[in-house]
């Protein structure tokens, strides 16, 4: 089959960044907000979004995607795909060396799908289900068998979403707890150099980066800054110059964007389709009955949640799946996602399942986990406290630090209900069904199915619509996951994140990736 990436398209690629490189200026310190503190710096263990904006920088993938979705060679300079979909080799990229200077190979790729990704990574069991075994007849060849054919795959390449590792520095160790995870080695435009916990992540030029002339900054420094206003005060007077997802809040976002040097855009999140929600706890507690689960998604006003405290940034969740998916035929619009919110609805919800009030008019108690990304995230916890009250739900707001919170959640599964959000990703096989799948019921890793939810017959649909090749059974296949879950409800989806990123606009070139803040920085430069 013919090369899909091919070397014409390479050479066209590295002229234009060569092109830019002349045109950019080089040197400089980049500051920028990274909001809150990351948990750990080991990405290909953890998703969390803080992470993800600091180690896209030291670790590369082997493709990133454009603006336009289109690939962009990286640690790979083009791919074959067989002609059955199952067979696909990747041309990697010669004379690129991890940090510590031992050179990258097709062993490191190897080792990172099959030891780490599909072992250990949140959505690498799901992104490389497929994948049987990698063979490397050479070192800069890696040859992907699979069972069957997975398109989506070639969507999971970036490097926050499958960094490559180095397999010198984590072959015998437990991946979860090996040093690797706080002193990162990878062959990204950037070093890893300090962290300061509590103040910054400084990380600094990669002198012997693959591609001539990159990076064009000397050094970027993420910055820890606990408090809201003073974030924005940091990106008023110039301390930091670029913040993403909502790290400056919307309030203060839509009055930044009316000043000259400040600008503000919901680009860089296309590849990304995030999804707030509410996780419940289907084991034990307040909510093990889907009839509870329901009635709680029936009572959300959803387009108060998004015009109050997201200042109109966002689009009401009417099923599991991202009204995206409708490119692709697959989102379907359900019951039990009214926009506005039906409290009679709900209320009669719990009466018929038999959940009574007492004399206080409270039917239950639960405590409210909210995912501590910030004051727009309080606020929706305030929000939902007082719309549980309206049908007998009393709530207890919960609000911790992330390592803490994410223990709570996924290591010991010790909630009722968690607000948070996810990333459903360009294909369901990627980001949704984490969510779902009994086989993600994978205690101790992040962003899975902490809900503990399992259905036999879910679970066949899941299987069937990764595998599907007929986009008319995979369109009717997931109309049943989203009919199934609409009922059963162990996640209720709640809005369509529309983040903001606010940057000073002498920074340039940061912004050519569809991952955005996920991005490495490697052309981006500052223009005085």
């Amino acid at each position: 089959m013919k090369t899909l990436l091919r070397s014409c398209a390479l050479a066209a690629s590295l002229l234009l960044s060569s092109v830019s490189a002349h045109a950019a200026k080089d040197g400089g310190t980049l500051a920028f907000l990274v909001q809150p503190e990351p948990p750990t710096l080991a990405s290909y263990v953890s998703t969390s979004g803080p992470i993800g904006l600091v180690m896209p920088k030291v670790y590369e993938g082997l493709f990133d995607y454009d603006n336009d979705g289109k690939m962009i060679p990286i640690l790979a300079e083009s791919y074959d795909m067989s002609a059955d979909g199952k067979t696909v080799t990747f041309n990697l990229r010669k004379g690129v060396t991890w940090h510590d200077g031992k050179p990258f190979t097709s062993a490191d790729v190897k080792f990172t799908i099959m030891e780490v990704l599909k072992k250990v990574h949140p959505r690498g069991p799901n992104s490389f289900r497929e994948v049987s075994s990698i063979e490397t007849p050479d070192a800069h060849t890696a040859i992907f068998n699979l069972d069957n054919p997975a398109p989506y795959m070639m969507r999971s390449f970036s490097a926050y979403e499958s960094p490559m590792v180095p397999m010198h520095l984590l072959e015998g160790q437990d991946v979860k707890s090996a040093p690797l995870a706080n002193n990162p080695v990878g062959t990204g435009p950037f070093k890893f150099v300090e962290w300061k916990k509590g103040q910054y992540i400084r990380l600094d030029k990669n002198e012997n980066y693959w591609q001539e002339g990159l990076p064009h900054l000397d050094r970027i420094v993420g910055r820890f800054i606990p408090d809201a206003s003073t974030r924005t005060a940091a990106m008023e007077n110039g301390e930091v110059l670029y913040a993403a997802y909502n790290a400056i809040p919307n309030i203060d976002a839509v009055r930044l964007k009316e000043r000259d040097d400040i600008d503000v855009t919901t680009d860089g999140y296309s590849m990304i389709n995030p999804m707030a929600l509410i996780e419940f706890n289907t084991k034990e507690g307040a909510f093990v009955d889907p009839a509870v689960r329901r009635a709680i998604s029936t009572a959300i006003d959803r387009r108060f949640m998004i015009d109050t405290i997201f200042f109109g940034y966002g689009k009401p969740a009417t099923s599991a799946l991202s009204s995206n998916f409708k490119a692709t035929n697959l989102h379907a619009e359900m019951p039990n996602y009214p926009e506005r919110g039906d409290v009679a609805a709900a209320n009669a919800i719990l009466d018929k399942a038999g959940f009574k009030k007492d004399g206080n008019g409270v039917r239950m108690t639960a405590v409210l986990d909210l995912i501590p990304y910030g004051e727009d995230w309080r606020r929706a916890g305030e929000y939902m406290k007082q719309a549980m009250g309206d049908i007998g739900i009393q709530l207890e707001l919960r609000y911790e630090d992330v390592p803490t919170w994410l223990k709570r959640v996924y290591h010991r599964y010790d909630f009722a209900m968690n607000i948070n959000y996810f990333y459903q990703l360009p294909d369901p096989v990627l980001g949704v069904h984490r969510h779902y799948g009994t086989n993600q019921i994978r205690q101790g890793t992040h962003f899975v199915n902490s809900s503990r939810y399992s259905n036999p017959t879910l679970d066949a649909l899941l299987d069937s619509g990764s595998k599907e090749p007929d986009a008319a059974k995979r369109t009717a296949t997931y109309k049943e996951i989203q009919t199934i879950l609409a009922n059963d409800m162990p996640v209720v989806n709640l809005f369509e994140l529309e983040f903001l990123t606010v940057y000073n606009t002498k920074l340039k070139g940061a912004y050519g990736s569809a991952m955005g803040a996920y991005g490495s920085f490697r052309e981006a430069y500052l223009d005085d």
